[in-house]
């Protein structure tokens, strides 16, 4: 939090879209200025010991200012306003920089591999380099570790995947450094009755393609609406549950348009007597304060439930003895008959729960109720837990 410090005002206030734009400036501006360096200094001793290793190297460090300056512009443009046309804003401009980038870096880690592997199949002789070239070379090891802990540090503080991603391609640019280090250390030594220069240069095309695929992947689920993290979700059940007038909760769906752009829905059960001017207020309060603390729009339905009704207490309690791990129920009423009585709820099932799973919880929850009074005719509608609700 160093540079954070000394660079931003108010740097403690991550929930101001101004301050964590700041932030994604700050890591671009250290990202280009190292990585341009880092470029330069490789470039240069790649070109006069004739390494294809650390020419690859330099040319990621090169790569890696292109991605800098895409991440910048892509959380710069993630947060404009909403309007007419995207009413939830354009926070989702960060996961498309994020995908740009990924496929800048695999496109660069094939050309290297590509030139790497033609080292391999024909081998040209080089300069043996000095120890003073790998010294200067080794520099550049704790400076991307620096990078490292400086996007790591701040992905963390404002949740931003693109500066996440940035972390994880300095780590693998540092890994990559030593790779290379090694090589030359190898081949100056004679160790080998051949040149290991086209093996570590492809090896460290590989991990280029790695990084790459992998803030591609991350970037995709992003996109295609992954579930939200369990500390968001914790945090708003943890809100409500605490809300005297609320019993219990279901269906928490959230949704994300982009980091700090969290929308939700849940349906808060009350009791049926309660005084639904009290409950209405409460249930503001609670959309409000879930709001200041996690950034989350929130709108929660009443449903009301019936607490003091024996016969549904007894089913209640019955019910629980039996549902498994994972499995909960929620909107449990009767409607009332002289021969006939509708025993209606909602059964949530996990979501890797298979449809004969959960057809025998039915089952046995259906037969449990019926065994209580041969009157009760079951209703259940199954529900997914899209969240992995508790």
């Amino acid at each position: 939090m160093f540079f954070a410090k000394l660079f931003i005002k108010n740097y403690k206030d991550t929930s101001s879209p101004e301050v964590r734009q700041k932030y994604g400036l700050l890591s671009g501006a250290i990202g280009l200025i190292f990585n341009l360096i880092l470029f330069a200094i490789k470039l240069s001793i790649g070109s006069i010991i004739g390494s294809v290793a650390v020419i690859s190297d330099a040319f990621n460090n090169f790569s890696d200012m292109g991605s800098t300056l895409i991440s910048v512009i892509g959380l710069k443009l993630s947060n404009k306003k909403p309007d007419r046309d995207h009413p939830f804003g354009h926070g989702r401009f960060e996961y498309i920089s994020a995908m740009i980038v990924s496929f800048i870096i695999m496109l660069i880690g094939f050309e290297l591999f590509k030139s790497s592997f033609e080292k391999i199949l024909s081998p040209v002789a080089a300069e043996q380099s000095s120890w003073l070239l790998l010294i200067i070379l080794a520099l550049s090891v704790p400076v991307k570790l620096i990078m490292f802990f400086v996007n790591n540090g701040f992905s963390k503080v404002i949740k931003s995947q693109a500066l996440k991603a940035a972390a994880i391609d300095s780590r693998n640019d540092a890994i990559a450094t030593a790779v290379v280090i090694l090589s030359a250390v190898i081949d100056r030594l004679g160790f080998l009755p051949f040149r290991t220069d086209g093996y570590m240069g492809a090896l460290v095309s590989l991990l280029i393609i790695y990084a790459g695929f992998s803030v591609m992947k991350d970037t995709i689920g992003l996109l295609l609406g992954s579930a939200p993290d369990e500390e968001t979700v914790d945090s708003i059940r943890t809100y409500l549950k605490e809300t005297p007038e609320i019993v219990d909760i279901h269906d928490l769906i959230i949704h994300d348009y982009g980091p700090g752009r969290l929308f939700a829905s849940v349906h808060a059960e009350v009791r049926d007597d309660a005084d639904i001017v009290r409950a209405h207020e409460a249930i503001d309060a609670v959309e409000k304060l879930i709001y200041q603390k996690t950034g989350c729009e929130i709108t929660v339905h009443l449903d009301p439930i019936s607490t003091d009704n024996e016969r549904l207490n007894l089913i209640r309690d019955k019910m629980n003895s039996l549902i498994k791990p994972g499995y909960s129920f929620h909107d449990l009423r009767m409607t009332d008959g002289i021969d006939n009585l509708n025993i209606i709820f909602d059964l949530v099932v996990p979501f890797e729960a298979s449809t004969l799973e959960a057809k025998e919880m039915t089952s046995l929850l259906k037969n449990a109720i019926t065994e209580l009074d041969s009157k009760y005719s079951v209703v259940i509608q199954i529900d997914r837990d899209f969240i992995n609700s508790k």
